[in-house]
């Protein structure tokens, strides 16, 4: 009977009441540090204390227990029990009362958007990583890292932007994003978005060249400029040239236009040439592009012409400057002792003549010159020298040779000059040709005896000279018709001996 009541006063007993307390945050956010501590009024009573959430235990150190990154699984109801000696053998076991711990999201897991929604190749691309903070944690700092299959584009950046300069089709695939504070506490990352990078086929091929010209010189540089006027991703451009089967020369590259350099043009380059383009669409090709090398003049060749074995006074001497390789069309200019002569061309290529009536003063030394547009050559030095006739004129029976009777010499005779129209200038000529020195006189034949035989020919009726030419025999002329030796001229110079 007595010991009833003992037993009832030994029983552990669960009382909440207001000697154990709780204190902890009613609400925190992801990552935050939550403590909750357990105390009563008087810490030296309590034998064991522990803590529970939602009914189930949890291991705490003394009076603390401690969420160090709080998750939102870490919500619900908590509370703590502590066993304190109430007397000797006597335990008592005091409840606080629950409290409620809500752990917020800091920020919803981030969006992937990009811009353009479908980018074409070779465009700048942007990735954004869009996420909200709370706005009594809009100081908090993220930090974000963008992926591509399975490779990092940028990590830890500190902006919720990525810029891609240049986006290719290869490019195109799974992208996502994370987002994650400093501490990386929190992170959450985006769902995949699929960017499809779309490719332009390749049109407007154009085959172009540099220099800009039809006609190239040979020896210099050409360049065949590939190009298209729409098309994106990596092209493969390959060059011809029409009649041949085999490629000039490849590349493949990311963009619109491409070079094949030819380093030295030579003659058998000259044709037509054409380019294709394919960037997996199928190829396109350019229109063709004649291209003409021409040649520039090299040293010409002078070569003289005579009617005999040597150029004689009253010749017609043939000067002919040629080049047999250079392009047409091609000026040559003649030289005498380096004065110009004249020029003529050759709009078809080849050499060109230059016809020149010899006296003795056209002794000397020629040269010629070739230009086609491409710069000019000079031949090198060739010299004439023109000899003079055999005297066919005389002055006889007089008292000097520059004095007498006027006689020609014609195919092997020899013959007098009528007096008809015989004057100073007529004179003049005779005395140059002999080498005698002024016209004086224009006497008449007959005072130098003996007079001239009854068989010989009268050559020449009337002498049309203008006084300047060198022989008597450029003279216009008119033949004997009813002249007699009784008419025939008479000439005085100065004399020379």
């Amino acid at each position: 009977m007595f010991l009833w009541p003992l037993l009832l006063v030994l029983a552990p007993i669960s009382v909440q009441s207001d000697w154990l307390s709780i204190d902890m945050p009613y609400y925190a956010y992801e990552g935050d540090q939550v403590v909750v501590r357990c105390s009563g009024r008087d810490n030296n009573k309590i034998k064991r204390l522990t803590f529970y959430k939602d009914g189930a235990w949890l291991p705490a150190y003394y009076n603390t227990y401690i969420i160090s990154n709080a998750r939102p699984s870490d919500s619900g109801s908590y509370y703590c029990k502590a066993k304190r000696k109430v007397f000797l053998f006597i335990d008592d076991t005091e409840q606080t009362r629950s409290a409620w711990l809500t752990v917020r999201e800091l920020f919803p897991a981030p969006q992937l958007t990009t811009r353009p929604l479908q980018p074409t190749e070779g465009a700048s691309v942007t990735l954004s990583c869009g996420t909200q903070l709370p706005a009594d944690r809009s100081e908090t700092q993220l930090r974000y890292s963008f992926y591509r299959g399975g490779y990092t584009l940028r990590s830890d950046w500190d902006s919720p932007e990525f810029w891609i300069s240049e986006i290719w089709k290869e490019d195109s695939g799974y992208y996502w994003c994370e987002a994650r504070t400093v501490s990386h506490s929190v992170s959450k990352q985006s769902q995949q978005s699929y960017i499809q990078v779309q490719r332009i086929p390749v049109s407007g091929v154009l085959l172009e060249t540099q220099p800009q010209r039809d006609q190239v010189v040979k020896g210099e540089t050409l360049v065949l400029v590939c190009s298209v006027a729409k098309g994106t991703g990596k092209t493969r451009f390959s060059w011809h040239r029409e009649g041949t089967r085999e490629s000039l020369g490849q590349k493949s590259q990311r963009s619109q236009r491409a070079e094949l350099e030819i380093p030295v043009i030579r003659e058998s380059h000259a044709g037509r040439y054409y380019c294709t383009a394919d960037n997996g669409y199928g190829l396109i090709q350019s229109e063709a592009v004649n291209v003409t090398v021409r040649i520039p003049v090299s040293r010409p060749v002078l070569t003289f012409s005579v009617p005999g074995a040597q150029a004689l006074t009253g010749d017609v001497v043939e000067l002919r400057c040629e080049d047999k390789r250079a392009s047409p069309p091609i000026l040559y200019r003649f030289y005498h002792e380096n004065v110009p002569l004249g020029h003529t061309s050759a709009p078809f290529g080849g050499g060109a003549s230059f016809n020149l009536a010899v006296t003795a003063r056209h002794s000397g030394t020629y040269a010629c010159e070739a230009n086609n547009g491409l710069g000019a050559q000079r031949s090198n030095v060739a010299v004439l020298h023109v000899a003079e006739f055999p005297p066919k004129i005389r002055l006889m029976n007089g008292p000097h040779h520059c004095e007498g009777r006027v006689e020609v010499e014609k195919e092997g005779r020899w013959g007098t000059v009528c007096d008809d129209g015989w004057d100073m200038k007529d004179v003049a000529v005779v005395c140059r040709e002999l080498g005698c020195g002024a016209a004086k006189h224009t006497p008449a034949g007959m005072l130098y005896l003996p007079v001239a035989e009854e068989d010989q020919p009268v050559f020449i009726q009337v002498a049309l000279c203008n006084g300047t030419e060198e022989t008597l025999a450029e003279c216009e002329q008119v033949e004997t018709f009813d002249c007699g030796h009784d008419e025939d001229a008479g000439a005085v110079c100065e004399g020379k001996s």
